[in-house]
């Protein structure tokens, strides 16, 4: 990402290229589209430090399933049920998800306090190594806009598409 632009204003910036991108992925067969995001999830994550950033904790309510509560509340010695009250809530898709942003793990020093029992969705982000990547392109192209790893990695495949 350019440095001296706020993310915001990078993808703002750069909507019209993403755009065709975006437009060329879904013309694609999924395999191929897979293959581009795999490759440059890889380059990206090479330099990347999350904890540099963590505008994901920051920002976007992580989606929280029972495995994740059955997992997390003991190692706060919680009930699954105090744990809920203390830190979920349903969204407006129906889905749970973490009652606060920025989310209440989040230490000041960007790193998470529940690490190794986060939920699956944070332990997935920004989902651009999965297999299927062309059914989240929606979710990837607002991810563009929060995580500065996923903006890195659609202008690499910008340039691996010849655009």
């Amino acid at each position: 990402m350019n440095s001296g632009k706020s993310l915001e204003d990078a993808a703002s910036g750069s909507e019209k290229s993403h755009r065709k991108v975006f437009n060329t992925l879904k013309q694609m067969s999924p395999h191929d589209v897979d293959a581009l995001f795999h490759g440059a999830h890889e380059r990206v994550f090479s330099y990347t430090d999350c904890l540099a950033c963590a505008n994901c904790c920051k920002t976007t309510p992580a989606l929280i399933t029972a495995e994740d509560i059955n997992r997390i509340a003991p190692s706060l010695g919680l009930t699954g049920k105090k744990f809920r009250e203390l830190y979920v809530r349903t969204d407006e898709d129906g889905d749970e998800v973490i009652k606060t942003t920025p989310c209440p793990f989040l230490q000041p020093d960007n790193a998470c306090s529940i690490y190794q029992v986060r939920p699956r969705a944070c332990r997935e982000y920004p989902h651009t190594n999965r297999r299927k990547m062309k059914q989240i392109l929606d979710i990837t192209w607002e991810n563009r806009s929060v995580c500065p790893a996923v903006f890195d990695m659609i202008e690499s495949i910008e340039k691996d598409l010849g655009a």
